[in-house]
């Protein structure tokens, strides 16, 4: 037997369990190249309506949510998209890279299943090989339909294969990253998280780098997610930047395979914390004990929340003067015959909350974990009941999304405030999002009654953020019916300050919340524990 023995079995095994998972990550990030590639011609139709966007682009704050601005004296459809879409969906598959090979490695070993795989005839490297090449597999598929994508839409198949093949070195090295830090703890989560923070650092040394200089400094070329943009695909196409996400990921691979020798099986190179002898009174309740576990997400949520609104607030300026100049940017913002500036709060406070009401199903899924790893049968041995210990975790994944509303609403003012606009623009702003409040709430129902119902059903939550986000951004430049967008919570929302609030349908969304609530601690109760 060698160490990489069974990898064939482990990666057939990986691909069994995640067979609805990964085709859903791989699909998705597929599909947003593909609308980029058919929408953005209608938007911008002219060579003059792509100079208008051009310019909207050329400043800091645009700069460091899109890309290093490579093309915009001659902004073409490639160059739009790489400047503007890529960096949007390398995030996702890094993301998609971090949860799955965690998922194969480090959760596998927390939940104990990796000590009874290895003792039957399995290497000792045969598992974290075989995530790693499942994680090949998932981001080849990503470089193959975002590369499709871009040639349906007569682009340049060299730019957009360069393109496609960036994108999925860009999940691999995060795949590498994520093999890293499943060594170093010993809870799948904190092996996220670190890896997370490293996808963060990387946006960080990006923006910082790309916005102090046209076409980026040396620290874009520290960042991971700059590297497929420096291909400068459509512009003038270099190929050897391909050489960097190549060598990162053979060396972070190495220096995995180097940690994991020194470690045993369940165990993290980082020595785990040892609590206090005593704890607070605070975590004597369920809800005290929600707040500690989800305050590192909230802070982590709250933070990036508040500077991408800050930045999104300080275009608002620039953004009127856009719509002026190319009336079918105005269908972005579904704000046609009125007010541009309206329209895009209107619109940003759409995308603020849909991104919030992802905050909350991750937070409602995490009701799953804490029950199939056994936390929820010890909370639920002392004296607090089943609809308490449900009823307290969601009341907090609902305060906590109000307090994420009022961040992203006031960080948007604010950011219009920098730019010229009013002092009053902070209260329509806030005001605006906070009419969100009844939709995310209805959002963590839905999640919370899957779960009463069955766990592994709580997943199907997300069909109702994504349906929101298509048929809410991409409905109106679609022309598609507003039926469509009616289905969904948000399209129910009065989006202050386009119009004036209407009461009605946020009280119906907050009754029908309230309604799925108590529906879920009633199916809670009445299931057995899921302690698969």
């Amino acid at each position: 037997m060698t160490n990489f023995t069974a990898t064939g079995d482990l990666v057939r095994f990986a691909l069994r369990r995640d067979r609805v998972k990964l085709p859903i990550w791989v699909g998705a990030i597929g599909l947003g190249m593909l609308y980029a590639v058919s929408a953005l011609p209608t938007v911008y139709a002219t060579p003059e309506q792509r100079q208008v966007r051009a310019r909207l682009m050329d400043s800091p704050a645009a700069t460091m949510m899109s890309g290093p601005g490579y093309g915009l004296d001659n902004y073409t459809l490639g160059a739009m998209i790489t400047n503007e879409m890529v960096l949007w969906l390398a995030v996702p598959a890094a993301m998609m890279s971090i949860f799955l090979v965690v998922r194969h490695t480090r959760a596998e070993e927390e939940t104990g299943r990796a000590e009874l795989v290895r003792s039957a005839v399995v290497g000792r490297y045969a598992a974290p090989l075989a995530a790693l090449i499942v994680a090949v597999i998932a981001n080849a598929g990503v470089a193959l339909l975002t590369a499709l994508a871009m040639i349906s839409g007569d682009l340049s198949a060299a730019d957009s294969f360069a393109v496609g093949l960036g994108l999925g070195l860009t999940g691999l090295v995060f795949a590498g990253v994520a093999t890293v830090t499943a060594q170093l703890t010993e809870h799948a989560r904190s092996a996220s998280s670190l890896a997370m923070a490293v996808v963060g650092a990387a946006f960080l040394l990006r923006a910082i780098g790309d916005a102090s200089q046209r076409g980026g400094n040396i620290l874009s070329w520290l960042s991971p997610l700059a590297w497929t943009q420096q291909l400068r695909p459509f512009v003038d196409l270099r190929w050897w930047p391909l050489l960097l996400p190549v060598a990162f990921v053979a060396g972070a691979v190495g220096v995995a395979y180097a940690l994991s020798g020194r470690r045993d099986v369940g165990a993290g190179l980082l020595p785990a914390r040892l609590g206090r002898a005593n704890a607070a009174q605070s975590l004597s309740t369920p809800f005290g004990l929600a707040a500690r576990q989800q305050r590192a997400s909230l802070i982590g949520w709250g933070t990036g929340l508040f500077v991408f609104a800050l930045a999104t607030g300080s275009l608002s300026d620039s953004v009127s003067e856009a719509v002026a100049e190319n009336p079918e940017m105005g269908e972005v913002f579904r704000a046609s015959g009125q007010d541009p500036t309206d329209g895009f709060f209107g619109a940003m406070a759409l995308f603020f909350a849909l991104m919030i009401a992802a905050f909350a199903v991750t937070s409602v899924l995490r009701l799953k974990s804490e029950e199939r790893t056994g936390h929820a049968e010890a909370a639920l041995a002392t004296a607090v009941s089943r609809r308490r210990w449900i009823g307290s975790w969601l009341g907090y994944t609902a305060l906590a999304s109000v307090v994420l509303l009022l961040i992203s609403g006031l960080g948007v003012g604010l950011g219009a405030v920098t730019s010229g606009s009013d002092g009053g623009v902070v209260a329509e702003a806030t005001v605006a999002t906070l009419a969100f409040v009844p939709a995310v709430l209805m959002v963590v129902g839905v999640a919370a009654v899957l779960f009463g119902l069955r766990p592994g059903a709580s997943s199907w939550a997300w069909l109702v953020v994504a349906y929101a986000f298509f048929f809410g951004f991409f409905g109106a430049l679609l022309d598609l019916p507003d039926g469509f967008a009616k289905h969904s919570p948000f399209g129910h929302t009065t989006a202050m300050p386009l119009s004036s609030i209407e009461a009605l349908p946020l009280i119906l969304l907050t009754a029908i919340a309230a309604v799925l609530t108590v529906a879920a601690g009633i199916s809670f109760r009445r299931r057995d524990l899921d302690l698969s």
